[in-house]
């Protein structure tokens, strides 16, 4: 039996581990340990990331919801049908608006369930499952290190008929494709925009204590703004260096991305593009239209902010410049020819 295309993804080390294959594969074949570090695709018991070919049965289904092989699009902004700034009363990264959407959804009945991420003092990320509007307060606030959220999706799509997910771009990415492929539950995907992340061993023990020279306990956020990495800590001092500094430390999948605003999201959400304490929102979909207009009475808006569309876009362009050589480069390794920029 010919092995899966994602065997590929993974022995090339560009797997995004956004997890769509963990909750979508039939046979059960593919697990993933929260790092998603591990890969021997002979060896179940070890086996955290890609599918097993002792196990796997040869449905492929894995590699139609993988955004590696899917590819990329050349332009991010063809379906943005709206772009506004938004902010709520709701504490969060910056607008609080993707957390406002998310409480009102479950509050109204909308969606029964959201898949998003939390994380405790120590950046420590923990995947979970809302099911109530106080569900999400914990998850407010930007991580920048990395869990795989759409592997939280197998119970959910058993036991629940309307999901919402939180996520950046390759997760919003995945959750698209399994719409589109193999289950309907997911009525909305918020994405956020994203240039890279890491792996919490890197952030907590290279990142923040060599590099910016602080405890990752005393940290209470973190941002990338104005060209610098920033982090607050609790006494409100702002420790900053340059993004050059830390960005080669990101996920060696990020390096591979061209997807900076979560084009296959509903809606895409951000702090770029807004002034300090505004969200930037692209509403991409007439699913996204929907759902925001819902509960567009529960925000602020602003309709023309500055710095506005320029600047993500010029962000966007500059995440394409760096990362599109190194994507093509890995699918001239490939045997199949299905990823590519389009």
């Amino acid at each position: 039996m010919a092995h899966p295309k994602i065997l590929e993804v993974i022995e090339h080390d560009v797997c995004t581990a956004c997890g769509a294959c963990v909750s979508t594969c039939p046979a059960g074949a593919i697990t993933m340990d929260k790092h998603a570090e591990v890969r021997d695709p002979d060896n179940l018991e070890y086996y955290v990331k890609g599918a097993a070919p002792d196990v796997c049965e040869g449905c492929f289904t894995c590699g139609r919801l993988c955004p590696v092989i899917d590819g990329y699009v050349d332009d991010e902004f063809a379906d943005v049908k709206e772009f506004f700034a938004a902010k709520s009363t709701i504490k969060g990264q910056d607008g609080g608006v993707t957390s406002l959407l998310a409480k009102a959804l479950l509050e109204s009945g909308e969606v029964d369930c959201i898949v998003g991420i939390a994380r405790d003092e120590k950046w420590d990320t923990e995947l979970i499952l809302m099911t109530k509007p106080e569900d999400v307060d914990r998850t407010t606030g930007t991580k920048y290190t990395y869990d795989s959220v759409l592997s939280a999706l197998r119970d959910p799509f058993e036991n629940y008929e309307k999901i919402a997910v939180i996520g950046v771009p390759c997760q919003a990415h995945g959750a698209r494709l399994i719409s589109e492929n193999v289950n309907d539950k997911i009525v909305l995907i918020m994405g956020l925009l994203c240039m890279e992340s890491f792996h919490h061993d890197v952030m907590t023990e290279k990142v923040v204590p060599e590099i910016m020279g602080l405890k990752a306990e005393d940290v209470v956020k973190m941002n990338f703004n104005k060209g610098q990495f920033w982090n607050i800590t609790k006494d409100g001092e702002e420790h900053t260096v340059k993004i050059p500094v830390v960005a080669p430390h990101a996920r060696n999948p990020c390096h591979h991305c061209c997807d900076y605003t979560s084009v296959s999201a509903d809606i895409s959400l951000g702090s770029v593009g807004a002034p300090e304490g505004w969200n930037s929102v692209l509403i991409r979909t007439e699913a996204g239209k929907k759902y925001f207009d819902m509960f567009k009475d529960k925000v602020e808006i602003m309709e023309d902010p500055k710095p506005g569309m320029f600047l993500i876009k010029k962000l966007a362009a500059m995440k394409h410049d760096n990362n599109e050589g190194h994507y093509r480069e890995v699918c001239e390794k490939f045997t199949f020819d299905e990823c590519g920029i389009r």
